[in-house]
């Protein structure tokens, strides 16, 4: 039987490992580390006495790659979201506070509707979505929307922040465009929000890998790729440094690894540079904070240094993204810094600071820029028997949990089609 070898089991390489079950390979996982889920996984904090994600990921109703892998590993049940699309925000500078709330059906009816809408903006404003929907592959997402319009501040650089993991003037359109038609364009029942109930390394990581270990699949943990043996236009060793996997003539290989590491594997292959900053700041309080309106696991904030708060029992967690400046400072100060917008955001003025956990996720993702999108590189390599799998890879989407598990299923497929019948 020919043999898959997957290299690193973020979600790009659970998703890869998972589509190809019960179709005639046998799998191999590596791993570097000592515990599978990459950028997704979750960890149990003794100082807090809780467990924790490494970060903050939110998920939406229309990822249906996401929600097909978790049907597939028997976990969509993990997930949990409001009974509506309602995104509620606070502009910490102003105290003003809106919810956004998109009607059901893709006739946008919700814009007409003051109370649904960012405070200060008028129909008008809404139509410089347009100029985004239509943008080109060269164009920033501040070049399609005017930055002078209150939907700017409240609405556009919240939502590239979240997805691109950088501000709208360098942001690129292109894949915030493919996150709105799938999204918000579509209604209500695309864009509900949803959260990993008890973590995501409970929905997304744990499940799969039951799931692999009952079909006889087990990762080698503690195994760094060192080097790849190219012999003519493929693949046909793997050197894990103190020892060589051989990669016979019917096998494959699928690279599952962050970009940088690819690069220093393939020096000739053209991946995304760079690479921007998360930082993750989580608090446990003494009991659980009043809740968000509409029953919304999460908050906006405008005019603070974080941008989202996630609310899980007496767990506060405070998401900043594009967060070079702020991550260069001491954990402390950041705890401080944070928990000043936490206070105002949640009215929880005069609570002392409580015991924190402060995550820095160093290169979270690529610099999503449009120059950096024209070197996403596909699924097919020049190599006959390797694929590469990741959310940095040609996926069309930015880097999110949707983008990852894509690019798994996408390398799965290539490789099928690529490789001889069983």
């Amino acid at each position: 039987m020919a043999s898959v070898h997957i290299i690193g089991t973020g979600l790009s390489g659970l998703a890869a490992a998972v589509s190809l079950l019960g179709r005639g390979r046998h799998l191999s996982l590596y791993e570097s580390a000592p515990q599978a889920g990459g950028r997704c996984r979750s960890f149990y904090d003794h100082s807090l006495g809780r467990q924790l994600d490494n970060g903050n990921h939110l998920m939406m109703s229309a990822n249906r790659a996401v929600l097909a892998y978790l049907d597939r590993i028997g976990a969509r049940d993990t997930l949990i979201a409001p009974a509506e699309a309602a995104y509620p925000f606070v502009d910490i500078e102003s105290g003003q506070r809106w919810v956004l709330r998109p009607n059901r059906g893709p006739l946008p009816w919700w814009v007409l509707v003051p109370s649904r809408r960012v405070p200060g903006s008028c129909l008008a404003d809404y139509w410089s979505g347009v100029r985004l929907l239509t943008a080109g592959p060269d164009a920033t997402v501040a070049e399609c929307v005017p930055p002078s319009h209150p939907l700017y501040r409240g609405f556009w650089e919240p939502l590239t922040l979240a997805a691109l993991n950088c501000g709208p003037e360098e942001a690129a359109a292109a894949p915030l465009k493919a996150v709105l038609l799938e999204t918000f364009a579509k209604g209500a029942d695309s864009c509900r929000p949803l959260i990993a109930r008890d973590g995501l390394g409970d929905s997304l990581v744990a499940p799969a890998l039951a799931l692999l270990a009952r079909n006889g699949v087990r990762p080698f943990f503690g195994q760094r790729l060192r080097g790849l043996r190219i012999e003519g236009q493929r693949i046909s060793g793997l050197d894990f440094g103190t020892s060589m996997e051989t990669v016979a003539a019917d096998d494959a290989v699928v690279l599952a690894l962050p970009p940088s590491i690819v690069a220093g594997l393939l020096p000739d292959l053209v991946v995304p540079e760079d690479g921007h900053m998360i930082v993750n700041a989580h608090y446990r309080l003494d009991r659980p904070p009043a809740p968000l309106p509409h029953g919304s696991p999460f908050i906006g904030v405008v005019g603070g240094e974080a941008h989202w708060i996630f609310l899980r029992g007496d767990v506060i967690s405070v998401t900043v993204s594009g967060a070079g400046t702020l991550a260069e400072r001491p954990s402390e100060v950041i705890a401080e810094r944070l928990w000043r917008d936490v206070t105002r955001a949640l009215d929880l003025e005069g609570v002392p600071l409580p015991p924190n956990r402060i995550i820095k996720e160093k290169r979270a993702t690529f610099v999503q820029t449009p120059a950096n999108q024209h070197r996403r590189p596909a699924a097919v390599t020049r190599w006959s028997n390797l694929f590469l799998a990741g959310d940095w890879t040609a996926t069309g989407l930015p880097c999110t949990i949707e983008g990852a598990v894509r690019s798994g299923n996408t390398a799965a497929e290539a490789l099928m089609s690529s490789m001889p019948k069983a």
